[in-house]
């Protein structure tokens, strides 16, 4: 039987992952803010803080693809009436599973932050990480709190132990997070109803 950690590995790219042994020490060290959601059919790992949840990585099982199990994953934390804030990879073409997970997020609501530029050099391959940052906000938060809020999730989780945990640091925060509302980003899941109907 596959543990949770090997089903998100299998899943996600590598250079999207964190050690197994971050995970491990943030669900003991950080056990009141980090937390793991499981089921035989899926894996969820969340950060909720006081003023935001953070979605670190969902998997659902391609067996239960299509019975609703990843709505309601989100549903139960939509619940706690909190922005949630995740990343995504902008679409890859030749990677049906990238539309695929935007076409989800979008039907659950979610908005794509444009003015977030968000660059994260990977400590497995060294090579730069563009990501792209989504949220759902109960209460019209502007897209100024949600990139406050990922700094404060970056230097809490992405970053946390990194030394010790991988023998060197990720960059600091400001070099991996920018915030500018003129930044020419086109909304990623306006692009994606294009891209559907093409």
């Amino acid at each position: 039987m596959i543990n949770w950690y090997e089903k998100l590995n299998e899943y996600f790219p590598i250079e999207e992952m964190k050690s197994k042994e971050h995970m491990e020490l943030l669900l003991k060290e950080k056990g009141d803010v980090y937390h793991k959601d499981e089921s035989p059919l899926h894996v969820m790992m969340y950060a909720e803080f006081e003023t935001f949840i953070f979605i670190d990585y969902v998997w659902v099982s391609s067996k239960a693809r299509g019975q609703g199990i990843g709505h309601k994953l989100i549903e139960k934390l939509k619940k706690r009436n909190k922005p949630i804030i995740l990343e995504v990879e902008p679409v890859d073409y030749e990677d049906t599973d990238t539309a695929k997970r935007l076409h989800f997020y979008k039907r659950e609501g979610f908005t794509h932050a444009q003015s977030i530029g968000y660059n994260r050099r990977s400590l497995a391959t060294n090579e730069e990480n563009k990501m792209e940052i989504l949220y759902w906000s109960p209460n019209d938060e502007s897209e100024e709190m949600i990139y406050e809020q990922m700094k404060k999730m970056y230097e809490n989780i992405h970053t946390y132990k990194d030394e010790e945990l991988y023998g060197k640091s990720y960059q600091p925060v400001d070099e991996v997070l920018v915030y500018d509302e003129d930044r020419d980003a086109e909304d990623i899941l306006d692009t994606l109803s294009a891209t559907k109907n093409m």
